[in-house]
């Protein structure tokens, strides 16, 4: 399970409204009819339609100033093996999302508990995930892409009489460079952009930044991170503890599925790349026989492969653990494993 949160972004293209931010989740429906189309849905309600969200998050940003997010965004992106394992369900996503929310309002330390019902949400069920910058077949296809796009400037200059050549040859050069791409999806090469096979429902979720009497501050901001103060006389807790929210997130989705999850798919597992790789590895290579054969299917499905080092032993190569490292992160933030 990969989960993103983003403060509302107050550059030009997202200032004040929230306008922009639900037109562009809306891109999946446009030229659908109206009865196709995926409408917003939140705690208690279904069909919600996007004018509705548009003016609720809008209305409710009271004392907040010119320069504050209005909102955030939660990106909730389940595994391929996720997905699989709940059959790419709309509903059981939904389902899901309404516990995930319930973590979410938990998270927050404001002297008092805080529940869902404290929440202004909306969320959207998208279908399709295209290929980013981020993903490794993009990057790894670059270098062709690079020399396709310079050939076919050369066959445009021709065309155009700015230049001479042998347009023929040119074309089978190209041809040949499409199919030498490492990377390919239905006999073609891959590029930012293209949508991705197999099950690719998520989620996106935005949340207003005051609470639902538009009377308190619910930021889950990373400067807003759990800290203590004195509130009438006593320490208490103020802020957003996202550590708690990302474990809550995981372990609410495998406790309403039954899903086991493998040690690389456990937010566990992304501190200890994070923070300790050599335990990461450590761990990695002294899980039992099965759940290290799943894991390094994990692995390679996503594009980082293990080292074919001995169980017993545990320092591992730094080139080689920095190498597994980069290769892990890269299929974390494209959403191609569940850490």
């Amino acid at each position: 399970m990969y989960i993103a949160i983003t403060r509302q972004e107050l550059g030009s293209n997202y200032s004040g409204s929230a306008r922009d931010f639900v037109n562009y989740l809306e891109k999946e429906n446009k030229g659908k009819a109206k009865e196709e189309q995926e409408l917003f849905f939140n705690q208690t309600e279904n069909d919600i339609e996007a004018d509705r969200v548009i003016a609720e998050i809008d209305a409710n940003t009271s004392k907040l100033s010119k320069r504050d997010p209005k909102f955030y965004s939660i990106m909730v992106s389940p595994s391929q093996g996720e997905l699989e394992h709940i059959g790419d369900s709309p509903e059981k996503l939904k389902q899901y999302t309404r516990e995930l929310m319930k973590s979410y309002a938990a998270s927050f330390y404001r002297g008092k508990e805080v529940t869902v019902k404290d929440v202004l949400y909306f969320a959207k069920l998208e279908r399709e995930r295209t290929y980013s910058q981020k993903d490794k077949a993009v990057q790894e296809n670059q270098a062709y892409a690079n020399r396709i796009l310079e050939l076919q400037h050369k066959v445009r200059a021709i065309e155009e009489g700015r230049e001479q050549g042998d347009m023929g040859k040119l074309q089978e050069r190209i041809q040949k460079l499409e199919g030498e791409a490492p990377y390919r999806q239905n006999g073609k090469r891959i590029v930012p952009g293209m949508a991705k096979e197999g099950n690719q429902g998520h989620i996106h979720i935005i949340v207003s930044r005051k609470d639902v009497t538009n009377s308190h501050s619910l930021s889950p901001g990373s400067r807003f991170r759990t800290s203590e103060t004195v509130l009438n006389g006593k320490k208490v807790k103020q802020g957003f503890d996202r550590d708690k929210f990302y474990r809550a997130a995981e372990r609410s989705f495998d406790k309403q599925f039954g899903y086991r999850r493998n040690f690389v798919e456990t937010y566990h597992a992304r501190n200890l790349l994070d923070k300790d790789p050599k335990r990461f590895f450590a761990t990695l290579l002294g899980l039992p026989a099965n759940e290290k054969q799943a894991a390094k299917k994990f692995l390679s499905k996503a594009g980082a492969k293990l080292p074919s080092i001995p169980t017993n032993k545990v320092q591992l190569a730094y080139k080689a653990m920095m190498k597994l490292k980069k290769g892990i992160g890269k299929a974390v933030e494209s959403g191609s494993i569940g850490i």
